[in-house]
């Protein structure tokens, strides 16, 4: 089966990743409320001014958020903690999600375009 919105991926997940997944969204959405949704390389995107993109998805272990170029931004000393591979944040299931966090960088990426 395709999954074709973010609503049909959260559908996919139960219990405390869906919990996670949604507030993930919400806090992309309290920055961007506006911006359209879909999905793309199988993962929920969110379109900034419509040629960036925000990805996140669920695995395993995190909550994956990308991408996150690196940049000389003071909120780079926030994010490191989450760093993973190239342009990655990973927010761990074991960890409180910092859902504040990600709304700033969300609105980070959005002041630059996307790209730092």
């Amino acid at each position: 089966m395709t999954i074709a919105t973010i609503d049909e991926y959260l559908a996919g997940y139960d219990g405390e990743v869906r919990a996670r997944l949604e507030r993930v969204r919400a806090a992309i959405h309290s920055v961007l409320p506006d911006a359209e949704e879909s999905i793309t390389y199988g993962m929920p995107t969110v379109t900034i001014r419509k040629r960036r993109h925000i990805y996140f998805a669920a695995w395993k272990k995190h909550i994956g958020f990308y991408p996150v170029y690196r940049s000389d931004d003071p909120i780079e000393v926030e994010i490191t903690p989450y760093r993973a591979a190239k342009d990655t944040l990973q927010f761990p299931y074991t960890q409180e999600q910092p859902d504040d966090l990600i709304a700033r960088v969300t609105a980070y990426l959005a002041s630059v375009g996307g790209r730092g």
